[in-house]
């Protein structure tokens, strides 16, 4: 499989080879999601209730294949654009990497899980539903680690349709899995809820062996591969990874803080900000792809040494990302009760969800704008700032700004709404000021241009 050369050739024209495979893909794995709930709601609403704690468990593997992936996006794009032959030994590494993590978590997960269920839930059917489930899921945990990391292979090259092809393929093996392993088929009564976690076990390990396949026909893996693990390697990936991972974990966390302070304001407010969020991440999707396409542009491009690449990269991101988003916000203005209403007949949820999308709709061309920055970070192979960025925005900003125009300025659950934006707005200043900084040591500089630091 022949790799895309993003070191030359048109900017935009990349981004769109990248970008629009991407967007698609995210749109199946939402779509996946919502086929598992759609399935537990038939069964109960413990079965319900135990997806949805059984996935913030979950999450936690989610979180390190997220940085598994940026981390070998990053190392090996910078390889190939460095024209190293070390690009076949890192991604071997990275596929060995995962393997072993894959493991540890099958053990870690097995002993630990019923204690995190335990943490978020209270004694009863939900919490049964939700510890069997997980029995059987975490055996899922080699098909998203491998799959997450070998895609990161992929993208380094270029290659952002193959996860796309795969994630459609598994919604509907999802689709059409679902139902067989939950009810059955003919004398074959299905095993219930947990056929649920058996049909993502079963289409996403298909998937983890199609991003293999494709993995091992491309260039990367055409040198001398050795499997065999590398502490320097590994020490490599795993800085890489981890940080990325960890901003995930803490995105996690700023959630639960924002529930502390609604919860003081009824259940409505608590549905309310979880619907809307479903609305929110539809309409980021063009930014997950853009932004995605990001990181094996720069990566490529920071490898070879290409520095005003990088900095034409980053600005149609940042240009780009904020036209879609200001249409995105326009949309969001006038259509925000009618997409709320799709998704609940509840009067006082729309009109409470109405106000976290109005202020929402002022903040998504940031977002993209923040998107857009770690992807530069991580290409840069500079993870950790991303951390203390992450640490600032979604957890001492919105636990702060939250506090602030709730408990002091007593704006209700308006205050809420107002404490995250002024959290993502604060989060883009302390961004930018950081990744130019960096920048201009790296590379002379993003917005302004002078001789890179030797």
């Amino acid at each position: 499989m022949a790799r895309r050369n993003l070191t030359a050739g048109s900017i935009p024209a990349h981004f769109r080879a990248l970008a629009i495979p991407t967007a698609i893909g995210m749109v199946f794995t939402t779509l996946y999601n919502v086929v598992d709930v759609y399935y537990a709601g038939m069964l109960s609403t413990d079965a319900q209730a135990g997806l949805a704690i059984s996935f913030q468990v979950f999450f936690v593997l989610i979180a390190i294949g997220f940085g598994l992936s940026t981390a070998m996006g990053a190392l090996v794009g910078n390889a190939i654009g460095e024209g190293a032959v070390s690009e076949t030994r890192i991604s071997c590494q990275g596929i060995s990497f995962a393997l072993i993590v894959s493991v540890l978590g099958i053990g870690l997960g097995w002993f630990f899980s019923p204690m995190l269920i335990a943490l978020i839930s209270e004694p009863g059917a939900y919490r049964d539903a939700a510890n069997k489930y997980l029995d059987l899921l975490i055996f899922a945990a080699p098909a998203f680690l491998i799959a997450f990391g070998a895609n990161g292979i992929l993208t380094a090259q270029g290659d952002t349709k193959s996860m796309q092809y795969a994630n459609i393929a598994a919604f509907f093996a999802n689709l059409g899995l679902n139902p067989l392993f939950i009810f059955g088929l003919g004398p074959w009564d299905g095993i219930g809820f947990n056929g649920i976690a058996l049909s993502t076990l079963v289409s996403q390990s298909g998937v983890m062996v199609f991003i293999l396949w494709r993995v091992f026909r491309s260039e990367a893996m055409q040198g001398t591969r050795r499997f065999r693990p590398e502490w320097a390697s590994f020490s490599e990936i795993a800085a890489q990874a981890l940080p990325a991972s960890f901003a995930m974990i803490v995105m996690m966390i700023a959630g639960f803080v924002v529930q502390y302070f609604l919860k003081g304001f009824g259940g409505a407010a608590v549905a309310a900000y979880g619907v809307a969020l479903r609305i929110e991440q539809l309409l980021l999707l063009p930014a997950f792809g853009l932004t995605g396409a990001l990181l094996p542009i720069v990566s490529q491009n920071y490898g070879a040494k290409n520095h005003d690449r990088v900095r034409e990269a980053a600005m149609f991101c940042f240009k780009a990302g904020v036209a879609l988003m200001l249409v995105a916000s326009c949309v969001l203005w006038f259509a925000a009760g009618p997409a709320l209403a799709v998704f609940t007949d509840d009067a006082q949820v729309i009109e409470i969800g109405k106000s976290y999308l109005h202020v929402d709709g002022f903040i998504l061309p940031v977002y993209v704008m923040l998107f857009a920055i770690n992807a530069l970070l991580q290409a840069f192979k500079k993870p950790g700032v991303t951390v203390w960025i992450g640490v600032y925005r979604q957890g001492i900003g919105v636990a702060l700004f939250a506090w602030l125009f709730v408990r002091v300025f007593d704006f209700g659950v308006w205050g809420v709404w107002i404490g995250i934006a002024t959290a993502v707005v604060s989060g883009l200043a302390l961004s930018l000021v950081l990744v130019e900084l960096l920048a201009r040591r790296l590379i002379g500089g993003l917005f302004t241009h002078r001789a890179a630091d030797t």
